[in-house]
């Protein structure tokens, strides 16, 4: 149980809305509830949630201690009522679950709690499958991450042998990553491997594609496949041989085929032609295991295929 007297400054307010600033881990939803149940009081006493605090008000909380954390990253899964995830596929391993576009893999620089990351320790959490407070150092973790403006399958993993043997095998290329992504014109030939060395400028958060070896530029190569063409874009499928920042969008846009809807690598006077898109049209739609070395726990998931069935930008341009 915690108390507060309530101060000068905090005099007036609602109830509901000062124990939310005043306990930020709180969810919404559990904040009503504990209000409605009394394991909110003030003066000893249940009160309504539109309750105005009075000067010398004393509250108490019987919420439980993890709540009244100083929220950070690592705590975010607790603000996390009711997780949204759009899972593909889960085991007691791993999970594949379906990023959209606009939602981030990780907090960026400040507290947020709309992660992808925070609501899938929520929705372990809440399943009982991680307790944090048994754990000395594990908590569910992503394997791959993916630019907040492209949607796509992201891994998870549940345990930490799981962690362990999945950054393994993406560090050795043993799970190929296939893209949807729809460009303006025509890529011609029809597919392809497009070979580049990226150089990437931290500052700018944007990269160069260099056609010679240069200090700091690394190999980049995409294979690709046009699928289908018309009103001037083409859906093409891209295969990803090495894995760098902004790859796909770099490349395409650096071989005269920009991606639909990219501000950074692509043209706003083409882009407007075809309305809004939301960002880029790109989407990581299919993963497969192709394990060429003992996976251990996971040697189950060897020549596997997940896909994502229905991709917003192919549904309004291509259907």
């Amino acid at each position: 149980m915690k108390e507060f007297t309530i101060e000068k400054n905090d005099a007036g307010q609602r109830l509901d809305r000062f124990v939310g600033k005043a306990v930020p881990l709180l969810p919404e939803s559990l904040l009503q509830k504990y209000i409605r149940l009394k394991r909110i009081k003030v003066n000893g006493k249940g009160a309504k949630r539109d309750y105005r605090l009075a000067l010398g008000d004393t509250l108490q909380l019987y919420i439980n201690d993890e709540f009244f954390e100083r929220p950070r990253e690592e705590n975010s899964y607790l603000k996390v009522s009711t997780p949204k995830l759009h899972i593909i596929y889960e085991d007691d391993n791993i999970l594949l679950v379906d990023k959209k576009p606009g939602v981030l893999c990780h907090s960026a620089g400040q507290w947020d709690y709309n992660t992808l990351i925070a609501n899938i320790q929520a929705y372990a959490y809440q399943k009982g499958e991680w307790r944090p407070k048994e754990e000395h150092s594990f908590a569910p973790a992503l394997c791959n991450r993916i630019d907040r403006n492209t949607g796509g399958i992201v891994i998870a993993a549940k345990n930490a042998e799981a962690l362990r043997i999945m950054n393994e095998k993406i560090k050795e290329r043993e799970i190929e990553k296939y893209y949807l992504c729809i460009v303006h014109g025509k890529p011609v030939p029809t597919e392809g491997t497009l070979v580049g060395y990226i150089f990437k400028d931290a500052k700018k958060n944007q990269v160069y594609v260099k056609h010679q070896p240069e200090p700091g530029a690394k190999l980049s190569q995409t294979k690709y496949r046009v699928l289908q063409s018309k009103n001037g874009l083409s859906l093409v499928e891209c295969e990803l041989l090495t894995g760098r920042t902004h790859q796909i969008r770099a490349q395409m846009a650096d071989a005269g085929w920009p991606l639909l809807g990219d501000g950074k690598y692509g043209s706003e006077r083409k882009n407007k032609q075809f309305g809004e898109t939301g960002g880029q049209a790109l989407y990581s739609y299919r993963l497969v295991f192709r394990f060429t070395s003992d996976a251990g726990v996971l040697s189950y998931l060897d020549g596997k295929a997940f896909s994502v069935d229905e991709i917003d930008f192919v549904e309004k341009y291509f259907h």
